[in-house]
């Protein structure tokens, strides 16, 4: 960080760098200009008040000029130390940052994803901090806010991702010093998991279940077939085409995670050979042209767990036998969180706590299974 008497000419002529940096004025201290890697620079403040580290965003070096940004952070400082908060300029409040990293970051989010994300920011983390100057939220504010959430931990889990986003980004923005991310190191609630894997019998009435229902249902058979088989998603089988099919693989191209390849034993491919191609998709719908829908395949798992006697397992609960199964029969977490498509292997670990036994006896099933 360098500290020189800054001038109109000395900061027009401040390029970008790979990483922001500040310069600090000589002239007046606690005042500086940050520039961006983007090239924008902006004026700021930063100040130590009674043991608080204070730091503002004064103006955009863009749209303002420098005599006129000292004028602003002189009255900043002065605000300061009679203790007073000086009101925020309207685009550093946090609703409106919040909607810059939308429409400039949101791109980065599926659309499903980025629905439910402002679903989030509107119901949970507005109500909060709408009306705040995006740098002054700290880790304080943060903590007591998660805590507020008690009641909806899984709201709270959601939601401090979301947040994150928000702030990291406005640090790019320069509207927050660099590293002040206040969400970093924040515990998220432990809940208890949802995850259940079907044992040995609940395999065995499945895939019985399952043989008689496929001469009349021959493709919801075989969707299910290939959950249990391949441990991806449900909406990955489901918007599968036939195009995606080859060389012994399924090349997705628009999972959760982005595209992936998933190698398939000769157990899936025998139910993808079994079945018809007609058309564009594996698993077309009956009544348009596109994919058959998820309720369609929901009616028809309700309909099969119920005569299998396992009312309480979901359709997404196949894909946890097959990574309970994978992580439990000795391959490691690398190499399942690949198989699953997960970008973090910290999120394939929530599988390790299986008993042996359990995972032994639905390790045989799952073994009957592929060879009936």
């Amino acid at each position: 960080m360098s500290t020189v008497r800054l001038t109109e000419s000395r900061v027009e002529a401040l390029g970008p760098r790979r990483s922001p940096y500040d310069i600090r004025d000589a002239e007046l201290k606690g005042f500086g200009v940050r520039v961006l890697p983007s090239g924008a620079r902006r004026f700021f403040i930063h100040s130590q008040h009674e043991g608080r580290r204070i730091w503002k965003t004064v103006g955009d070096a863009g749209c303002l000029g420098l005599g006129e940004a000292r004028l602003r952070a002189k009255e900043f400082l002065a605000a300061i130390r009679r203790d007073e908060t000086p009101a925020p300029p309207e685009e550093r409040l946090f609703e409106v940052v919040a909607e810059e990293v939308f429409a400039r970051y949101g791109r980065h989010w599926k659309p499903g994803t980025r629905k439910v994300n402002r679903n989030y920011l509107r119901s949970t983390i507005l109500p909060w901090f709408a009306g705040r100057n995006i740098s002054d939220i700290d880790r304080q504010d943060v903590q007591r806010w998660v805590a507020s959430l008690h009641a909806t931990p899984v709201a709270a889990d959601r939601s401090v991702p979301i947040l994150s986003v928000i702030m990291g980004q406005a640090e790019l923005y320069g509207y927050r010093p660099e590293g002040s991310n206040p969400c970093t190191g924040i515990r998220r609630y432990r809940r208890k998991g949802r995850e259940r894997f079907l044992s040995e019998p609940e395999l065995h009435r499945l895939a019985l279940v399952l043989d008689s229902h496929e001469a009349r249902y021959p493709r919801e058979t075989a969707f299910v077939r290939l959950l249990l088989l391949t441990g991806c998603r449900k909406n990955e089988i489901r918007t599968l085409q036939w195009s995606d099919y080859r060389e012994r693989r399924l090349f997705l191209r628009d999972g959760k995670t982005g595209p992936r390849t998933v190698w398939l034993s000769s157990p899936a491919r025998h139910v993808l050979d079994g079945l018809p191609r007609r058309g564009r998709w594996v698993f077309p719908s009956p009544r348009i042209a596109g994919p058959v829908s998820s309720t369609f395949l929901e009616d028809f798992w309700f309909r099969v767990r119920q005569r299998a006697g396992i009312d309480d397992a979901r359709l997404h609960d196949c894909r946890h036998t097959y990574a309970s199964i994978a992580i439990m029969a000795g391959e490691s977490v690398t190499t399942t969180a690949r198989l699953l498509g997960h970008n973090d292997a910290q999120t394939t670990l929530k599988y390790a706590h299986l008993s042996d036994r359990s995972v032994r006896e639905a390790s045989d099933a799952l073994a009957d299974l592929l060879g009936s």
